[in-house]
């Protein structure tokens, strides 16, 4: 069975950048390591920061939007696997490969899911209640109609695969749990007494790192005030003028940009603190975290889906008051903060999978096996792929049109 497969970027990978960036490296590690041959296309811009895909042999190659020189490009190429990166990437290409190659089997990596962190994040901003209507609006129609549209679908956290099981009834058969890979740590981490202060780290371009940090903005004047030489470094990829405008050094509220490093930044730090208010999917700096032997303190949204019901490596803190407590206690006491550190041993032995992404091989290949009955068993997708369901489609080839009639 041949072995070939097209990634379509929503961006260029920037790992350095995201865990969006490194969680992208991954899942083209994981295809490699099976025998595929791989090609990375994408219609965004390529930045200082992106991944050099050619140093892992993969053919890279710059497609456009709304046009159909990427129907030679794919027809040419003929990959037995399309994966889309995000449910935009899915809504602007897939009918595109479907049409080209319509035995290509078309993948969705979600990421997380948009339609939950935004929902959230509405809910945040309004002051409504967090419950599961919350979910019912336009761009989980959007997300939804995209899972079903694909042949299989990666989600990232139990919690989205629970929620897609429970709430909206879609078929496991199109779904596939892989969260982070996480290996084993290679050596040891630095002690309490060769650390100091606490840390925050996420990339500024996703909203609930920037909300994390007016929180913490608001809510560092009460640790001062109990730490009067603490400091707290705060760390990500693209910071704005707005982020660097809160930077006080009198304060202690240090804004250092970019880490180029996350593990090895984190490990020169007592607690990472993190009170997310809003977000999904499983958060890379807290695996970061463990690796660096970092304990940590967020919220129940920060925690969600990540430690396989290991206790937390730190505090899940309920209010902004015990986030405070629970922050000073882990910095000041070092019983407790090497208790914490130990969890982050548990946490990391119990996250690593030998066989991570085993299943989703063999998934692949029982779906390529007989792809027809697969896609027959999922009606719905079957019927969003009628003619009068296709409105990107035919949005696209409008745009086409109006932009080569403006050219001539």
């Amino acid at each position: 069975m041949s072995k070939s497969l097209l990634i379509i970027g929503l961006v260029w990978p920037e790992p350095t950048s995201s865990a969006a960036g490194w969680r992208m490296l991954q899942i083209i590690d994981l295809f490699l390591h099976n025998g595929y041959t791989i090609t990375f296309a994408s219609a965004a811009s390529k930045s200082e920061h992106s991944f050099p895909l050619n140093s892992k042999g993969i053919t890279e190659k710059e497609i456009l939007l709304n046009d159909s020189s990427f129907d030679e490009f794919i027809k040419e190429l003929n990959p037995d696997l399309v994966l889309f990166d995000r449910f935009m990437v899915e809504e602007q290409f897939s009918w595109r490969v479907a049409q080209s190659c319509p035995n290509a089997v078309r993948i969705l990596d979600t990421e997380d899911l948009h339609f939950v962190r935004n929902a959230r994040q509405e809910a945040y901003k309004k002051g409504l209640e967090k419950n599961e209507t919350i979910f019912n609006n336009d761009l989980a129609k959007r997300e939804l109609a995209s899972i079903y549209r694909s042949d299989l679908s990666l989600i990232i956290s139990e919690y989205e695969m629970q929620l897609l099981d429970e709430q909206f009834r879609i078929d496991p058969k199109i779904l596939e749990y892989l969260p982070f890979q996480v290996t084993k740590r290679n050596k040891p981490t630095p002690a309490y007494s060769e650390r100091k202060n606490f840390m925050f780290i996420g990339n500024f371009l996703h909203e609930p790192n920037w909300k994390t940090v007016q929180i913490l903005k608001e809510l560092w004047p009460q640790v001062r005030k109990r730490l009067p030489q603490a400091e707290i470094h705060i760390y990500g990829a693209y910071p704005s003028e707005k982020v660097f405008q809160l930077h006080n050094v009198q304060h202690g509220f240090i804004i250092k940009g970019r880490a180029e490093n996350a593990i090895e930044t984190m490990e020169h730090y007592r607690v990472l603190l993190a009170p997310i208010p809003f977000g999904a999917g499983q958060k890379g700096k807290f695996i970061d975290a463990l690796f660096a032997g970092t304990p940590s303190v967020t919220t129940e949204v920060g925690a969600e889906g990540m430690m396989n019901n290991i206790h937390w490596p730190g505090f899940i803190a309920g209010n902004n008051e015990e986030l405070i407590t629970q922050a000073i206690r882990l910095h000041e006491d070092q019983k407790q903060w090497e208790i914490a550190r130990e969890k982050s041993d548990e946490a990391l032995k119990s996250l690593f999978d030998e066989n991570w992404g085993t299943d989703l091989i063999d998934k692949i290949i029982s779906i390529q096996t007989d792809l027809q009955h697969h896609r027959s068993m999922n009606m719905v997708g079957e019927i969003l792929w009628s003619s009068q369901f296709l409105s990107t489609k035919y949005m696209s080839q409008w745009i086409e049109a109006k932009n080569k009639k403006a050219h001539t």
